[in-house]
């Protein structure tokens, strides 16, 4: 197969970017591609077949826009743009970083990160009540803290209430000491990280204080009308239907609500039906309700996050084929 060689416009000023740390971005360029990449008085060559130069040019002027933006590359980002690449879809990690929904205490900006995220984002500012459903890392829970913040600054809501069920991790933990909301904090303790990074203790603290900002289990949810109010409900996969249908009632005028959940790692008895489930099946056809997706694709942790997600997935699949293939002889002679 004949060999082709494409020229690739990279600034110098974000070359070191792109190419990451010993070119670390690149070798995983040339490797995914199979291509060479050649860097030489400031001039950037890519050889390899013509779809393995056009994905690496195409990935790298991405890298390069996204750096030119001043945002920081990491190996997600490149990551998401070689799958881009690969799988042909049309798209840029460099127009999902512009959609930028707010600032952390430190400056880092928040923004989407793949498109799964920018639908996701995209469908909370679009709908009265939106449901964020996807594997560990995925962003659901970050990116809907960030949306209530920025709603709660921009005083399009007067408050943020955020409420997840309090049921162990299949583990007991006992009678835990303190007050009542010693006993729950440590449930809701990844709403506070959210909130601490995004938002800064001392700001949460004094919100907190008013009013305006309520962290609390579903429990409490019960016979409150909220109006006027940023609402998230996390791990749903753990609540009872019962729960889902009290808490989705609750809902006031001027609220906006976001349910987020991962039905594969659901604590409750194994014959129990997550009401994340059956609000599914229920509300899918109502208006005003978006579902939202998110796969492994959309993991912006550690990319080994990626990795363990997608294991499980292909363990879980086999799993579901074994069983198929067991009951199937059964099903079978039930005919007769």
């Amino acid at each position: 197969m004949a060999l082709v060689e494409k020229n690739v416009s990279i600034p110098a000023e974000v070359e070191s970017q792109v190419f990451g740390q010993f070119d670390t971005y690149a070798r995983k360029i040339e490797r995914t591609l199979n291509v060479t990449i050649l860097s030489r008085n400031g001039e950037t060559k890519v050889i390899g077949t013509e779809s393995g130069t056009a994905g690496a040019k195409r990935v790298l002027e991405d890298l390069a826009r996204l750096a030119g933006q001043g945002s920081g590359i990491t190996e997600q980002n490149v990551n998401y743009a070689l799958s881009l690449a690969l799988e042909k879809q049309d798209g840029s990690v460099a127009v999902i970083d512009r959609d930028i929904i707010c600032h952390t205490i430190g400056g880092k900006p928040v923004s989407p990160k793949t498109y799964g995220q920018k639908h996701y984002v995209d469908a909370i500012r679009s709908h009265m009540i939106t449901f964020g459903i996807g594997p560990a890392g995925t962003g659901k829970t970050y990116l809907a803290m960030a949306m209530a913040i920025t709603a709660f600054r921009n005083e399009e809501v007067s408050r943020i209430i955020m409420t997840r069920p309090a049921i162990e991790a299949g583990e007991k933990l006992g009678f835990l000491p303190g007050d009542l909301q010693s006993k729950v904090d440590p449930y809701l303790r990844p709403l506070y990280d959210a909130l601490y990074q995004i938002m800064g203790p001392d700001s949460y603290q004094k919100n907190a204080e008013k009013g305006a900002i309520e962290v609390a289990p579903l429990a409490y949810m019960r016979g409150r009308t909220l109006d006027n109010a940023f609402i998230i409900l996390d791990e749903a996969q753990n609540t009872t239907p019962a729960q889902m249908k009290m808490f989705l009632t609750r809902i006031g005028f001027g609220s906006k609500v976001i349910v987020t959940g991962d039905m594969t790692q659901k604590d409750l008895a194994p014959d129990s039906r997550s009401g994340l489930e059956v609000a599914i099946d229920v509300l899918k056809k109502i208006d005003d309700i978006a579902f939202c997706e998110l796969t492994s694709k959309d993991v912006v942790r550690h990319p080994l996050v990626q990795k363990i997600v997608q294991a499980y997935e292909r363990y879980e699949e086999r799993g579901n084929r074994m069983r198929a293939h067991r009951d199937r002889p059964r099903q079978e002679s039930g005919r007769f």
